[in-house]
């Protein structure tokens, strides 16, 4: 049973109306996110959501992904982890049925490992298609992370559509922009890939520019949070 000082802890690491908040989430489990970007998040104090999936074809390559034992630990370190698919599988090349067997095979892997069923979606490539709403909430899911390069407004914006910009090796402007648009409002969600990303370069973010960005989130007072937390 919850104690009074640990749900009390828990809203206060929820976001609160009226700050500036970033959503801070991390796509197709590079090994970089283990090993350089969650000990910098918890250095500055910010929480983030993983999404994780066995990327193909070389998940089990283990220089270019994080093993499930590193992506339990990110649950223990006290971070979101939620479902990106099993297999990265583009929602359009999909139907209802397919989907939903790709989110419970995460689902079931998450129990196994002692991760709660996650409420968190990231549409693999930003791709999706109506059916895909329903079935994420059928399935209890309370958001779904897509692309669109905007900030989220809540209450205007359906969540299961959150928009969301992506960080990259050569927009550092772009996302300082975005992200002081944060206020009453305005939620900005980054989506960032491997620091770096041996897989995927052309999303790939330096770890020298990932920390300039963590240290003007800090110093400008933004509360970095889980899409869980919202």
């Amino acid at each position: 049973m919850m104690t009074r000082r640990e749900f009390t802890a828990g809203l206060l690491a929820a976001a609160v109306p009226g700050e500036k908040v970033i959503v801070a989430s991390f796509d197709d489990a590079p090994a970089s996110h283990a090993t350089i970007v969650a000990p910098l998040l918890k250095k500055y104090g910010f929480g983030a959501t993983f999404f994780v999936c066995e990327f193909p074809p070389d998940f089990e390559d283990k220089s270019k992904y994080m093993t499930w034992e590193q992506i339990r630990e990110l649950h223990r370190m006290g971070f979101e982890v939620a479902s990106h698919t099993r297999t990265h599988k583009h929602v359009d090349k999909m139907n209802a049925e397919q989907f939903s067997q790709e989110l419970e095979w995460v689902e079931n892997k998450f129990v196994s490992l002692g991760i709660p069923k996650p409420v968190s979606f990231a549409y693999p490539s930003y791709v999706t298609r109506p059916y895909a709403i329903e079935v994420l909430k059928q399935r209890g899911y309370k958001y779904g992370r897509a692309g669109l390069d905007r900030v989220y407004e809540p209450g205007k914006d359906d969540p299961y559509l959150m928009p969301s910009l992506t960080m990259r090796d050569n927009n550092k402007a772009e996302v300082m922009e975005f992200v002081n648009q944060a206020g009453p409002g305005k939620i900005p969600a980054l989506t960032i890939h491997g620091v770096p990303d041996i897989a995927h370069p052309w999303v790939n973010v330096p770890q020298t520019l990932f920390e300039e960005h963590l240290a003007h989130w800090k110093k400008q007072g933004f509360r970095v949070v889980a899409l869980r937390d919202l």
